[in-house]
């Protein structure tokens, strides 16, 4: 923070002296609506891995978002390694595929380097794993054959990840795949950060010879993939560990449960494929991803005829009744959402007290405050005196005042990153409530008389 004092004093030049200037340290962490590096401001941590922390984050220069990832100290003071950076990100920087998240550039700020690369709103496939659990076959292919295309535009342009994993693999918004951070693990492989015959990648999903610290080529990504493929259909790795060590050595020498022991919906062909894909001699598998996608596809067709064979042809009689039957489900279907719509509407504190008051407990608790803000001024409008509800209020809300000059604006908020969600309209003139939540959001000012939007954004930050 700067401070400007009035008046002036002249310093003594026989009392100065030249101290030696202070080495900045790097940047271990960037905080919710800091500006970094006097351009980006900070929307959200979106995760940390061993490369360091990635941030969403505001490129204020050209008004869009980006994702910026901040390296680590100790890998960033490495000269030869951020060199290695500079040559890998020229390459990734080719990469120009719809299923490849675009990598942009590295910069340094003072002591600290860090990547920035386009943002991709969504979800990584490793969070909708674990949210789904077992991936219907033809979700699961759609994705792989995604994933397939990506990689194949990389490999033709020389550039292996050797990192591919379900965390470095975006679903965005429109269900595409997106997969990221292209050229960075090769960075790490030089001296200084690893070492020779040391295993570079996560290991879960690396092929043996990473497990070895042997070169790797495009086969060992699509080793990889196959590891996804896996968990995406059975809902777990084939290979698991206490140690790093002890989920290499499973790699090199043991054989994969076959996953249609795991799950028996998978087809026949298609644990094919995956099993190929997983060839502990990298000669036996597929040898291009292309040879791969050709495959995929043939799985998918075979997928969609074993759905369609299930279907046998209804005589007219049968279809007739069928008809008949669907009407009365239908009509009974209808009687009974009245009547439960009839019993729950008057009940609306019942309502509150019996199910919303614990929802929006556990919300709070897993810090998702905005639906937790919804919910409780829902139940508000049951049990407005409620003392648990306001207790609840005191967690998940802190106090502020909005004002407008002149008066006569409407004053509406929306959580700062639920874009497409509506704006909450709270009152004309001023706004002086508890209610505001313990994260970012954005308010809307408009006024009645003077056709004009002025968005106003505001960061509250959570303190106990």
């Amino acid at each position: 923070m700067e401070h400007l004092f009035a008046g002036s004093a002249e310093p003594s030049l026989s009392r100065m002296q030249v101290l030696p200037r202070p080495k900045k340290t790097p940047k271990k962490e960037l905080t919710t609506g800091a500006t970094f590096a006097n351009r980006y401001q900070i929307i959200e941590e979106l995760g940390k891995g061993g490369m360091g922390r990635v941030y969403k984050a505001l490129d204020k220069e050209v008004n869009a978002k980006i994702a910026l990832k901040l390296i680590k100290p100790e890998i960033a003071s490495d000269k030869e390694t951020i060199q290695r950076f500079r040559n890998e990100l020229k390459t990734a920087r080719d990469i120009s595929h719809k299923n490849v998240c675009r990598m942009y550039d590295l910069n340094r700020e003072e002591e600290s380097y860090y990547i920035t690369m386009e943002y991709v709103s969504g979800e990584d496939l490793k969070s909708f794993i674990r949210r789904s659990g077992q991936l219907s076959m033809s979700t699961a292919v759609k994705i792989a054959k995604q994933i397939c295309d990506g990689l194949s535009e990389a490999h033709k342009l020389g550039v292996v990840h050797r990192d591919l994993k379900p965390q470095n693999i975006m679903i965005d918004n429109e269900g595409n795949v997106r997969i990221m951070d292209f050229g960075i693990v090769r960075s790490l492989s030089g001296k200084g950060i690893t070492g020779a015959g040391v295993m570079i990648g996560t290991p879960e999903y690396m092929s043996p010879e990473q497990a070895e610290g042997k070169e790797v080529d495009q086969r060992s990504d699509i080793y990889s993939l196959g590891i996804i493929l896996y968990e995406m259909v059975t809902g777990k790795v084939p290979f698991e560990g206490d140690t790093p060590f002890a989920i290499g050595m499973k790699h090199k020498s043991e054989i994969p449960q076959a996953p249609k022991q795991i799950n028996a919906q998978i087809p026949e062909g298609l644990q094919k494929i995956i099993l190929k894909c997983l060839e502990k001699d990298k000669k036996l598998r597929y040898q291009s991803c292309e040879e791969l996608l050709d495959h995929l596809k043939s799985s998918a067709k075979d997928i969609e005829t074993t759905v369609s064979d299930v279907r046998r042809p209804v005589k007219p009689a049968e279809s007739r009744r069928k008809r008949t039957a669907a009407f009365v489900g239908v009509l009974l279907i209808l009687l009974i959402i009245i009547a439960v719509w009839i019993v729950i509407n008057p009940s609306g504190p019942r309502w509150s007290k019996d199910e919303a008051l614990a929802e929006i407990e556990e919300l709070v608790s897993k810090d998702n405050y905005w639906e937790a803000f919804l919910l409780a001024s829902e139940a508000e409008s049951h049990i407005p005196d409620d003392p648990d509800l306001e207790e609840l209020w005191e967690k998940l809300s802190g106090k502020l005042s909005v004002t407008s000059t002149p008066l006569g604006a409407d004053i509406s908020i929306r959580g700062y990153f639920a874009e497409r969600e509506a704006w909450q309209h709270t009152e004309r003139h001023r706004l002086k409530i508890q209610e505001f939540l313990k994260v970012s959001f954005t308010g809307r000012l408009s006024t009645p008389d003077i056709n004009l939007m002025k968005p106003v954004e505001h960061f509250f930050t959570q303190s106990q």
